[in-house]
């Protein structure tokens, strides 16, 4: 999936370095490219009929923005019926203003867009424990 932001100002629009994928993030040989430009993975692509179709049921989700995209994605994926990872050191956010005016952290508005998806809308866990159950099938399945 990449976002590319309609905005003219946004952080993520086309051209810019940050639309950039970073290198480990290059998609494989022959795997599917999504572009979208609003915040859920899930409007305006084709993502679900193509997870349908491979037979996905899980999604470990990892990306920009926590509180926007990846919270948003993760929402929806859950209520279409996946079961959905979110990879806490995976994701990112920026500092956003408080309704006061005063500024909140990244660090802040990621740990809290984490904890309100925890246990309702994902599982959110650590690579860690990601790559741990991934070696985890892999045995299993040798």
């Amino acid at each position: 999936m990449h976002h590319d932001s309609p905005r003219a100002d946004g952080r993520l629009r086309p051209g810019t370095p940050a639309n950039a994928p970073k290198p480990e993030a290059l998609p494989r040989a022959g795997e599917a490219i999504h572009r979208k430009s609003v915040n859920s993975a899930f409007i305006g692509t084709t993502l679900e009929a193509d997870l349908r179709r491979r037979g996905a049921t899980t999604l470990v989700i990892v990306g920009l923005t926590t509180n926007h995209c990846v919270s948003t994605t993760a929402r929806m994926a859950g209520n279409m019926g996946f079961a959905v990872t979110v990879v806490s050191d995976a994701t990112a956010t920026f500092a956003r203003p408080h309704l006061d005016g005063r500024m909140r952290t990244a660090d802040e508005v990621h740990d809290a867009a984490l904890s309100d998806l925890q246990g309702e809308f994902a599982q959110v866990v650590d690579t860690a424990a990601v790559l741990a159950a991934m070696t985890m099938k892999e045995t299993a399945c040798a």
